[in-house]
């Protein structure tokens, strides 16, 4: 007599389907997106119904490129400890079905920003889909200049929020509201904040994961060498980098004085914190440089947002 089949636990399908979503990673990328998209000139009353389409259209694109990132590296993902019980890796899921969820999810996720916000917006989160998970995946096996490649998906859900609210998208184009005229520059200030935050972030993740990383073949820190100087020097230059950009939103209209003196305070700290990686050359600070740069984007576009100048 054959023993039945046990039928599959939908729960934990559902489970696998949301860590293919990678959402913690998710949620602080679709964040910076929303607050982009409130930051911008135009947005005076708050609309929770497009605040929360906003959000799901942006989980599901960039929850669609992780989804192809965890299907393509499977096999290298297996290797690593840290990513070895991932759905696709792990064989709890084929690959077949990987893709399937990334289409569906990449699909209906610029659908909702193209029809209740603007297609402009759907075509950078689609190009920046097609950066993250066909460009910069398969290049992080090649050169650490992937790092460089794949910061720019990871700065564009900026201007996918700004433009979602404004519907421009060049920096020296005019903003026209209720008869006034506002830069457009907002946006992609926010997005060159973003871009720089990147770097010391990444590399602190990279430095904490070396050993993973490098069994796996990637090349993600600035020298060959893995964890060096050179590496945390990198870090303080683009922390450092980021203490005149933190100050554009005061000077183009966007924020005011208590914002920018908050994100100051704020892009100082995480300055401190890779002086220390630098110092001490070790796992411990650059965890701290990593925990820090976690705190410091939420705290930076929630200062800007805060102080808004209001129209």
């Amino acid at each position: 007599m054959n023993t039945p089949e046990k039928a599959p636990d939908s729960s934990n399908r559902l489970k696998d389907y949301l860590q293919l979503t990678k959402p913690s990673l998710n949620i602080m990328v679709v964040f910076s997106s929303v607050i982009s998209y409130l930051l911008a000139p135009n947005v005076v009353e708050y609309s929770w119904k497009m605040i929360i389409l906003l959000f799901a259209g942006g989980f599901l694109v960039t929850g669609s490129a992780n989804a192809i990132n965890q299907t393509v590296e499977k096999d290298t993902d297996a290797m690593m400890k840290r990513t070895a019980k991932r759905p696709v890796a792990s064989g709890r899921m084929s690959a077949a079905e990987g893709w399937a969820f990334a289409i569906i999810t990449g699909l209906t996720g610029v659908a909702i920003l193209g029809l209740y916000f603007n297609w402009l917006s759907a075509g950078v989160a689609a190009f920046s889909l097609f950066l993250y998970a066909f460009i910069y995946t398969p290049m992080k096996k090649k050169a650490a200049v992937a790092v460089f490649v794949g910061a720019f998906p990871g700065a564009l859900p900026c201007l996918i929020g700004w433009t979602a609210a404004t519907g421009l998208f060049w920096p020296f184009e005019n903003l026209v509201v209720n008869g006034e005229s506002y830069s457009n520059l907002g946006g992609w200030v926010l997005f060159v904040i973003q871009f720089l935050w990147q770097f010391p972030h990444f590399w602190a993740i990279a430095w904490v994961a070396h050993k993973d990383y490098s069994t796996a073949g990637f090349k993600l820190l600035p020298s060959e060498a893995g964890p060096t100087k050179f590496t945390a020097l990198q870090t303080i230059i683009y922390s450092f980098l980021l203490l005149p950009i933190g100050i554009l939103p005061y000077f183009i209209g966007m924020s005011g004085i208590t914002g920018i003196i908050v994100v100051t305070l704020a892009n100082i700290f995480l300055i401190i914190q890779c002086f220390r990686l630098y110092k001490n050359m070790d796992v411990a600070s650059a965890r701290r440089v990593m925990f820090s740069s976690y705190i410091h984007l939420p705290v930076v576009l929630l200062a800007l947002l805060a102080d808004k100048v209001q129209e």
